[in-house]
């Protein structure tokens, strides 16, 4: 082609590292621990949900800003678990997963040159999504070995140019839960700055014995400053069903909605009811969950302790992050020859840091996957000895 037709506002984005790392796998026939996705499905009485669903004849464009049965069962998850009062009808728009609500808030919320302050290392659609806003991102670094940022260093990035924050607890990669005081810290800057608290949540049910999942939403003073995201894709085990939405003040969501009306306009009608199901499901499920994930949590500790990776013991979500210091190699080098050598792929985070200087020498190891992909795993990396 004689002319290059790619916009120059993507022109820096490459692959995602987690596409090419789970390629890389496929072709060497690698044990997958690094894509953060189950290899097993939820529950089977979500599954009928979704069948009954769509027997019964819920296959047309569901409502733009969800429907209604989904976005009750929304407010009523927040008043059980967060004795949060919700208006379903104003306060809460559904969205095609977490991405889309992340993306649609940059879109609604950011202008171009507002300042939005993420903590690396994060998610890779932050950046990106504030970049393509006109935002500019500004990192505060979560430091190793236990991944908690300074609170000097949070306080430093704020400033008069400063539209949001965005927080992600628990946290991808490195499995930090924040602390109530660390949440009223950040709650304070943001009021004392009019700052926007954008909080990721997807992993609030994922909550190991050492943590407790708060909101900041919740904090007095912030009800209307926070845009709460979450999904059912993590807390179900259906990541496929992209089912999403964000919770927050009318205001908020009046600008989501004229985002997402444009782009993705509606989420897959079934999945919605049935995620509402999934939201209504008893209490010995969510227990269930956390407790079977850090059963796989405590059997992938040990196992990379055992050969001398020193793993991070992460308070939530299902990554654990370990350092390969001892191995001689960057992390991009150490993760391309566990796959093609020891036959297991994890994670390199370079790129899940705004600055590559501050990357700490770490990898992402995931333990959402079957017992027997855990033990094939296990198996593998007892190559790499003690």
């Amino acid at each position: 082609m004689s002319k290059n037709f790619m916009a120059n506002r993507i022109s820096g984005f490459g692959t995602s590292i987690f596409s090419e790392i789970s390629a890389l796998a496929r072709q060497h026939n690698a044990v997958n621990l690094g894509q953060g996705f189950p290899d097993f499905d939820g529950p089977d009485s979500l599954k009928r949900s979704a069948q009954e669903a769509i027997s019964s004849g819920k296959n047309q464009y569901a409502q733009s800003q969800g429907e209604p049965e989904l976005r009750r069962a929304i407010a009523e998850h927040s008043k059980r678990f967060y004795n949060m009062d919700i208006n379903p009808d104003t306060e809460v728009t559904v969205t095609t997963g977490a991405t889309d609500a992340l993306f649609s808030a940059m879109l609604a919320l950011i202008n171009p040159g507002d300042e939005v302050i993420v903590f690396q290392p994060c998610y890779d659609l932050y950046v990106p999504a504030i970049q393509l806003a006109g935002g500019v991102p500004v990192a505060v670094t979560l430091h190793a070995p236990n991944f908690r940022f300074n609170p000097i260093e949070l306080s430093t990035a704020f400033s008069s140019k400063t539209k949001a924050i965005i927080i992600n607890t628990p946290h991808n990669p490195a499995g930090t839960v924040f602390t109530q005081q660390e949440l009223i810290m950040i709650a304070e800057l943001c009021q004392e700055y009019d700052v926007l608290a954008i909080t990721d949540e997807v992993y609030e049910h994922i909550i190991f014995s050492e943590a407790q999942h708060r909101r900041i939403a919740a904090i007095p003073g912030m009800e209307n400053r926070t845009l709460t995201i979450s999904s059912a894709g993590k807390t179900f085990s259906f990541t496929g069903w992209k089912v999403g939405w964000t919770i927050g003040a009318a205001e908020l969501q009046t600008a989501i909605r004229r985002i997402h009306q444009f782009t993705v306009f509606a989420t897959a009608t079934p999945f919605q009811y049935a995620s509402a199901d999934g939201l209504r499901l008893g209490d010995e499920y969510y227990k269930e969950l956390s407790k079977d994930y850090e059963s796989r949590r405590d059997y992938l500790m040990d196992v990379l302790t055992r050969v001398g990776l020193e793993p991070t013991k992460p308070e939530g979500a299902y990554f654990i992050m370990a350092n390969i210091e001892k191995y001689g190699k960057n992390p991009d080098e150490f993760c391309q020859w566990l796959i093609k050598e020891i036959g297991v792929a994890a994670i390199p985070p370079k790129t899940l840091y705004l600055h590559a200087k501050d990357a700490a020498p770490y990898v992402r190891f995931t333990f959402c996957k079957k017992w027997e992909t855990l033990n094939a795993a296990a198996e593998r990396l007892m190559k790499l000895g003690g």
